[in-house]
């Protein structure tokens, strides 16, 4: 099956990464970083298929070595909290060779990436798949984020755009400089470049399938977008995945499987309503010569010939039986034309769209609150240690200190900028561990009865296709007979 998966990130210090280590791991390769003074060896790592160096035309020579190349970056990025590369992560397609594979990587990075003025460092992998599951291949781009000049050197990423009063001339900022705006220098970082470059890859991935006869497509767009009925699932992680391949059942994966079944249930609805609204747009044609029989007349005919052509006393019950309630659903709900039918679909569309919305909140939520505790709970780990850095005057001992503790502090501003941005959340006061853990029991406790409620509405669509059928075949009959009758004689 055609997979689609595009990740963008960023490889930076402030996330203790290292350019060098990155490559190394991507390319398989053993790279020493001159900025850490240490060797990153990845040459035992299985499954990489090809790695290259693509460079644009200004490149120096010398960055086709991948050693050269990140080191020179990380010597240019001289901040503690630099950010030093795009990371790509991106799917490619069991329908393809290996060697097709390679080489629509190598066209994607040198159309989309290259031709921008990026060097980029392509590694396509191809792990060893586990028994009983479908082979990952994908490529991974590590992408320099300066861009150069002209003749080869390092540009800047930003330039410094001063903030002009009315008579044209720079404001003070009081502190001997000036106010300005930082302003990139390139339109790499932008969601619009994001998003032609999964559209371009798309269309790569497709012209490619479409060239060998394959059916099948792929889309960059949310399910929104395409206007497909589904509930996106959450994101695991590799350890969610590896806990869930050996057996041990984890909450993110319990709540992906619930997303899984009611997508099913779901898709098996929509596909019986679009079913049916084609059934009954077609039927309304073909009834337009004459005043049409009511459904209950249809039903009559129906069961009033099967019963005459029945052997038994039973099926003749069963008959009998089955006509009641089909003339009951269709009494209990005012049916009695095509279009009453269509207007009851109608609202089964609205009662399972408006099901689907409170099944796709509550997931939502629930994985909102899985990381909101995540988050709060390394806040108030963390705050201890920062509460005890700003009780230290001596800037020597504050920074002997925050050296000593710099993972804990850049991982409790992480979580305190990500509370507050993302969920409005400012402070220790504002986190409610215990509630937020008891809202997430309740959602999930709810999880069924929700599924629940689509039942009745999977229910009613067999009693409709029930119908249909009837209805279809009384009409079938009457065509029928319509062709074989006398015309009538004209003088």
């Amino acid at each position: 099956m055609a997979q689609y998966h595009f990740h963008v990130t960023q490889i930076k210090r402030s996330a203790g990464q290292s350019a060098i280590a990155s490559a190394a791991y991507r390319a398989g390769e053993r790279l020493y970083s001159e900025y850490y003074g240490e060797w990153s060896d990845y040459t035992r790592k299985g499954g990489v298929l090809h790695s290259e160096i693509l460079l644009p035309e200004n490149a120096p020579a010398s960055y086709a070595d991948r050693q050269t190349l990140w080191n020179t970056v990380e010597q240019k990025e001289k901040h503690k909290k630099a950010q030093l590369a795009y990371s790509f992560d991106i799917a490619l397609q069991n329908e393809l060779t290996e060697e097709e594979n390679i080489a629509l990587a190598r066209r994607f990075v040198q159309e989309c990436l290259v031709s921008r003025g990026m060097i980029c460092d392509l590694a396509v992998h191809r792990p060893d798949p586990k028994e009983g599951q479908e082979p990952n291949p994908h490529f991974h781009v590590m992408a320099t984020m300066r861009p150069l000049n002209p003749d080869g050197s390092w540009g800047e990423k930003q330039r410094r755009e001063y903030v002009l009063d009315e008579n044209g001339e720079r404001i003070p900022d009081g502190k001997g400089g000036y106010v300005f705006n930082a302003v990139h220098t390139t339109d790499w970082h932008t969601p619009e470049t994001l998003e032609a470059w999964r559209e371009a890859w798309c269309r790569m991935v497709n012209k490619a399938f479409e060239r060998k006869g394959i059916e099948t497509r792929i889309d960059h767009r949310s399910y929104a977008e395409q206007g497909v009925e589904q509930i996106p699932t959450v994101h695991e992680g590799p350890m969610v995945r590896a806990m869930e391949e050996q057996g041990i059942h984890t909450d993110k994966g319990g709540l992906n499987r619930w997303i899984r079944q009611t997508n099913r249930m779901i898709a098996v609805l929509k596909a019986n309503i679009t079913k049916l609204l084609n059934w009954i747009r077609a039927a309304k044609e073909k009834l337009t010569e004459k005043p049409p029989q009511t459904l209950q007349q249809m039903l009559a005919d129906y069961y009033q010939e099967r019963s005459a052509g029945a052997w038994s006393k039973k099926a003749k019950v069963g008959n009998v039986k089955q006509f009641a309630d089909a003339l009951l659903y269709l009494s209990e709900h005012d049916i009695e034309t095509l279009d009453d039918l269509e207007a009851r679909l109608d609202h089964i569309a609205s009662q399972a769209g408006s099901l689907k919305d409170q099944m796709s909140a509550s997931a939502q939520r629930v994985s909102d609150l899985d990381e909101m505790v995540r988050l709060g709970e390394t806040l108030l780990r963390t705050k201890p240690i920062v509460d005890e850095m700003n009780a230290i005057h001596w800037k020597g001992r504050r920074e002997k200190f925050q050296a000593a503790h710099e993972a804990e502090l850049r991982a409790f501003q992480a979580a305190r900028r990500t509370l507050k941005e993302r969920y409005g959340i400012s402070g220790a006061k504002g986190i409610t561990i215990q509630e937020w853990k008891k809202e997430k029991a309740q959602l999930t406790r709810g999880r069924e009865k929700l599924y629940e409620q689509y039942q009745p509405l999977d229910e009613e669509m067999s009693r409709l296709l029930a119908v249909r059928h009837c209805a279809e075949i009384v009409m079938k009959g009457e065509q029928e007979r319509a062709r074989h009758e006398p015309h009538e004689k004209t003088w």
